[in-house]
């Protein structure tokens, strides 16, 4: 009797072939679509997620498996787009792929996988598993490019014995060689950007349907008015500044200082602080971790790691340390970075290994 799984397919190169080498591998494959979200058109004015479904129907016909359709997206508004506006109006800047994955991607399939009976649910991320001595650790991915491990962090170690990433052994160009070879129509179509399920948008214009402008002061390092904006809810921290972006700010020794980003922000009083590049504001050292999660229990709370705050951005050199007195964990970057925000994730490694991580705090 075959080993049967179920293989979340969106369309995408990456999920096509991941359920094509299931199926060269001898499961009993069944593929599963979903739709999370109807808010985007395609360039026809049809709802995108009705053209992604064509080609994940064209793929299972061409590997002969069936392929199920739920529909996620009541779930979905809710726990992930409804927070992620509630999170902005706070003046803090979410993740949502990760609340995504965590909120409804895994627990969901994973329940629809019980329920058909699957024994594995299979995703097209580049992510792998080890297990060792029946224990499942996440690992980043062979192709440190395209590496997933950031956006699927808050797995736990029971649902990654049940999951099976089987591409996290290659690169782009070889799942794209591969989906080339089975005359996959998709086989050169662009990877996914923008937001999990809703695609690119502009998110500023996306934030004003819920959020409403309220402008204020744009003050240098000083404190002295350099601009106006449209609401400090709409810009995030480390985000470039000027006219390109939508306003202009006057700085001072215009051919010295060319680029200004958001240093600091403040909903209460509406003040957005800029500084110039390279400004002593604009860089962060320590990091304060809200909502730890960590895959596997952690043996030792005082450990060094490497911190990573941005999907495939540079592995930091870091120091994790559990502090007693305020009883929250605590990173030092061996070095200060620009562009930390809170609200985003910091992910956690030892070697290739994935510990965990949380929601960037500064206090």
């Amino acid at each position: 009797m075959k080993t049967k799984v179920l293989v979340a397919m969106s369309g995408g190169v990456d999920s096509s072939v991941a359920a094509l080498l299931m199926k060269q591998k001898g499961y009993e494959v069944i593929g599963v679509f979903m739709k999370n979200w109807s808010g985007t058109k395609n360039e026809y004015g049809e709802c995108a997620w009705r053209e992604e479904r064509k080609i994940a129907l064209k793929i299972a016909s061409l590997i002969d498996i069936p392929l199920l359709t739920v529909d996620f997206e009541k779930q979905y508004k809710k726990k992930v787009v409804e927070k992620m506006f509630e999170n902005y109006k706070k003046g803090i800047t979410p993740n949502p792929d990760i609340d995504c994955n965590q909120k409804i991607k895994f627990p969901l399939l994973l329940k629809l996988a019980k329920k058909i009976k699957a024994d594995y649910l299979v995703t097209g991320h580049y992510a792998r598993i080890k297990k060792e001595k029946n224990k499942f650790y996440l690992c980043r991915a062979k192709n440190e490019n395209k590496d997933q491990s950031y956006f699927i962090y808050r797995l736990t170690e029971g649902q990654l014995s049940k999951i099976i990433f089987p591409i996290g052994d290659y690169t782009k160009s070889q799942i794209r060689e591969i989906a080339k070879e089975h005359a996959f129509p998709n086989f050169n179509k662009k990877s996914t950007v923008g937001i999990c399920f809703i695609g690119k948008i502009n998110l500023k214009k996306f934030l004003q349907k819920k959020i409403t402008s309220k402008p204020g002061k744009i003050l240098d390092p000083n404190g002295k008015e350099i601009g106006k904006h449209d609401g400090v809810y709409y810009y995030t921290i480390g985000q470039r500044l000027g006219p390109r972006y939508g306003f202009d700010i006057k700085k001072p020794n215009e051919k010295k200082m060319k680029r200004w980003y958001v240093a600091l922000k403040n909903t209460k009083t509406k003040v957005i602080v800029a500084a110039p590049e390279n400004h002593p504001l604009l860089y962060r050292k320590k990091i304060i971790i809200k909502n730890p999660h960590w895959i596997n229990p952690l043996k030792n709370k005082n450990i060094e790691v490497f911190s990573r705050i941005r999907q495939v951005g540079e592995l930091i050199p870091s120091k994790l340390s559990f502090n007693k007195k305020t009883k929250k964990f605590e990173v030092v970057l061996k070095r200060p970075i620009t562009g930390i925000s809170e609200g985003q994730a910091i992910v956690l490694y030892q070697g290739k290994k994935c510990l965990g991580g949380g929601v960037i705090n500064f206090k």
